[in-house]
């Protein structure tokens, strides 16, 4: 692939980022103002629609609210599991010069806004939420670096893409290992069994697609009933899908070429393939060759992405965001949640990105990327800020209290509401003018 490639299709990527934040504050707008107009009665009824399956006597379902939540965030979750091998293996993460500056200000923005949430809040139920300012939104804050155009310089993208990244693999550690009452080890057990299952099977190309689905509903079910919260296994099924090619380059040319050069002799036209078995067997050698050099998580991210992006997420903020703002709601905000929401995702989010960052690299460890100033570091360390999805999926892991919740939801939207802003401010400062 050369550089004008892949400059193209990481120019598209930015691009369905920067759509699919604009349908995703269409369905928060849509879903806040749902729940408090009229028609409020609808929306509780939508939510809590159960849908399921009566099988020998018993009765397996879930609201519609849990099944987008714990269903089909799954596939978001599995996107982003794609998107973090990819990096490790053959990406912006794969060795510890180009790791390192955004990993340790991902750390950074993850460990500030947790301590800055724990000083309001030091015990009790409110206690649990520390792990709500810790999560970056990757589909906003990259929307509006794109918002920019041409005047982002190519490293400063990247940075914000690794940082993105990171933020979400310690978003998924985070409640996989804090957010989960009890687990169940049988549960448990046979999904890691289920894993190595699909795991050889992939690597030794057998089974056939409808196997493999089976399997990964399989994997989900048992991490659902493990107790870990089930979208986790959508993470743990993109470990097991291949991000590189599984045929070397060198072969894979030789057998273009063998079967290019025999079909040439062969009188191959349109009307001979049909006939000609031997010729649809070098066609069929070309596709899977063809295949083998196009991963399998690659061509997985490509084709999910835009469903993630228009359908999972505004569905996701469709039934997450519809909170109830009234008097009652307002009277007691903000309160020690919602301050330390804010103040965790404000303040702690850019000091501890442009900071982690500043030691980084005064230590010696590793330098600023190309074109790029502390300035333009500083907005993206406040578009670091907007939490969003991520924010909003953990504050419904933390509290159970609905007028926590809510109050927690409605201090999201203010952070990072004001992150973007603020943000957008500063980049349009310290980015380069494009006459």
């Amino acid at each position: 692939m050369n550089a004008t490639s892949a400059k193209n299709q990481f120019e598209r990527f930015l691009h369905s980022q920067t759509s699919g934040s604009i349908v995703l504050i269409l369905a928060t707008l849509t879903a806040v103002l749902w729940a408090n107009s009229p028609w409020a009665d609808y929306y509780v009824k939508l939510s809590h629609l159960d849908i399921g399956a009566h099988f020998n006597g018993r009765q397996y379902q879930l609201s519609l609210d849990h099944w987008v939540k714990d269903g089909l965030m799954t596939i978001f979750f599995f996107v982003v599991g794609l998107e973090i091998k990819r990096e490790v293996l053959i990406g912006e993460l794969s060795s510890l010069k180009k790791a390192i500056l955004p990993v340790m200000a991902a750390v950074g923005g993850a460990i500030l806004p947790a301590l800055i949430y724990f000083i309001f809040n030091p015990a009790g139920a409110a206690a649990s939420g520390w792990g709500v300012p810790m999560a970056t939104d990757i589909a906003f804050a990259l929307g509006l670096l794109a918002l920019f155009g041409r005047r982002v310089p190519t490293g400063l993208k990247i940075f914000l893409t690794a940082l993105a990244i990171v933020d979400d693999l310690l978003a998924v550690l985070v409640i996989a290992v804090f957010y989960t009452n009890r687990i169940s080890f049988p549960a448990l057990g046979t999904a890691f069994i289920l894993l190595v299952l699909l795991f050889l099977l992939i690597r030794n190309r057998t089974g056939n697609p409808f196997f493999f689905f089976c399997l990964c509903c399989a994997v989900w079910v048992c991490i659902f009933l493990s107790g870990i919260h089930a979208t986790i296994a959508g993470v743990l099924l993109a470990l097991v899908i291949p991000v590189k090619a599984t045929m070397e380059p060198d072969i894979f040319l030789a057998t273009i070429k063998r079967h290019k050069t025999w079909l040439r002799k062969s009188s191959f036209s349109r009307h001979s393939m049909v006939a000609d078995k031997q010729q649809r067997q070098a066609i069929e050698q070309i596709y899977l060759a063809a295949e083998r050099m196009i991963p399998a998580g690659i061509r997985m991210e490509e084709a999910l992405h835009p469903i993630q992006a228009f359908l999972i997420l505004p569905m996701f903020a469709l039934f997450a965001a519809g909170v109830v703002i009234n008097s009652q709601t307002l009277s007691a905000f903000p309160d020690r949640i919602s301050l330390g929401i804010i103040a965790g995702l404000l303040v702690g989010k850019q000091i501890g990105i442009l900071g982690f960052s500043f030691a980084m690299v005064k230590g010696g460890w590793t330098t600023l990327p190309t074109g790029v100033n502390w300035g333009q570091l500083w907005g993206v360390s406040l578009l670091g800020g907007i939490g969003f999805t991520m924010s909003i999926f953990i504050s419904e892991l933390a509290f159970t209290a609905p007028s926590q919740l809510a109050k927690a939801k409605i201090a999201i939207f203010a952070a990072s509401l004001l992150a973007g802003l603020a943000g957008s401010v500063i980049l349009n400062i310290y980015l380069p003018r494009r006459h």
